[in-house]
This record gives structure tokens, sequence and C-alpha cells, in this order.
């Protein structure tokens, strides 16, 4: 698989079978990723992979933490309080076509909650990866960090292996900390859910738009 394709055909996956993934698999992925560039060749990531016991105690942490209604601040300030155009209309439509392909209507609270939980369970997937960055760090380097995430969720296409790239597992920064080990001096960056992907499941069909080039580009000469 080249480059372009890989970009291309790389997708978030939400129902994964559960057929585990190898570890010289992930080992080969981190191996590619690790190339990626980064600000004085800092390399500022830092990954921690579950999967087993240990996913399950994350996944079990958190949905009590949810059901007590329990919150805490996110170690990354990723989505805005308020949403504005253009970014709140291209929300709303990738939510549509997300739970019209679970065929959930918009009325229906109940079903979208259960669908919003599956966020926490990694989507059904054997494997998860948490990315951290040092706090010693400053925030110029999420960049470095997300050209990481890129070259990790490419390289697990090109090894047939499925992905989502998820905000919401770092929604509880002190529950993944505290279950891996993790200090407070790193901080919670996001999941990653990964795994092979059931092509059967209705909402693996649904892809989400592009804006053209023009849209976003300006041409200075």
């Amino acid at each position: 698989m080249d480059t372009t394709e890989a970009i291309r055909n790389r997708k978030s996956v939400r129902k994964f079978l559960k057929k585990p993934v190898e570890k010289q698999t992930l080992i080969r992925v981190l191996d590619t990723a690790r190339w990626s560039p980064s600000g004085a060749n800092c390399q500022p990531w830092r990954v921690e992979i579950v999967s087993g016991l240990t996913k399950e105690n994350i996944t079990k942490a958190i949905l009590e933490a949810k059901a007590k209604n329990l919150t805490e601040p996110p170690d990354i300030d990723y989505y805005p309080k308020v949403w504005e155009n253009p970014y709140k209309e291209r929300r709303f439509r990738c939510g549509l076509a997300l739970y019209s392909a679970l065929n959930i209507k918009r009325g229906d609270a109940k079903a979208r909650k259960k669908a919003w939980l599956r966020n926490y369970e990694f989507f059904g997937a054997p494997t998860g990866i948490f990315i951290f960055m040092p706090n010693a760090l400053g925030t110029g380097f999420l960049v470095d960090i997300g050209i990481f995430i890129q070259s990790l969720v490419l390289a697990c296409t090109n090894e047939g292996l499925a992905t989502c790239i998820q905000a919401s597992l770092a929604e509880y920064p002190s529950i993944v900390k505290k279950i891996l080990g993790v200090s407070e001096d790193f901080r919670l960056v996001c999941g990653i859910s990964v795994g092979f992907e059931d092509k059967s499941s209705p909402v693996n069909q649904f892809r989400t738009t592009r804006i053209d080039v023009t849209e976003f580009v300006s041409w200075h000469d």
C-alpha cells in the first residue's frame, strides 16, 4: 500500500472483530511510527498499549464514573466550549451520518447514549493505545504528537489493521493514569482503538466527507 492509498483508505472504525492483534504486528507499526518528525528531534510521545484485563478495567472504571455523572477536566482542551460554523455544521453532519448508519433516530436519546458509551468500550477492539506527552514540553509539541498519531494509524492501515482515534478515551485522565501507573508529569492526549474491522457492520459502511481543496487553500504569487 503506497502513502496516498493508505491516507485515503484509513477511516474511523466503530465495530471490531474479536480477533486479537499480535504483539509483533504492533511492534512493526510502532517501529515505523517512531520515524515521525518532531521539533529538535525531541520525540515527545509516550505510548501505553492495553488489552485483556487492563483494558476491561479502564472501561469499567470510566463507565462507573459516567453512571455517577462524574466529570473531570481533560489534560488537553480538545473541543470548544461553544461551537461556531463552519465547524458546528460539519460536526452536525458527521453525527447525523453516524447515527443514520446505526439506524438511531434523532430524538432517541436512550439509543444515542448507549451508542456513545461504546466509545469507552473501545468499540469492541481487542487493543487500545493511549498517547501521552510530557508536561515539561509546550503545547506546540502537540503538532509532533499529531504527526506521530497519523504515522501510527497509517502504519496500522498498511498492516491491515483498523483504528479509531478517540478524544473520548482521554476524558478521564486520572482514571487512565492510575490504572496504567503513569505519573502526572504526563498529559493524556487521546486513545486509539486498534483491531480488525467488522466489515459486516452497518456502522463501518458510512464515510465522512472532506471539503474541496479550493475551500481551505489560498495561493499567493
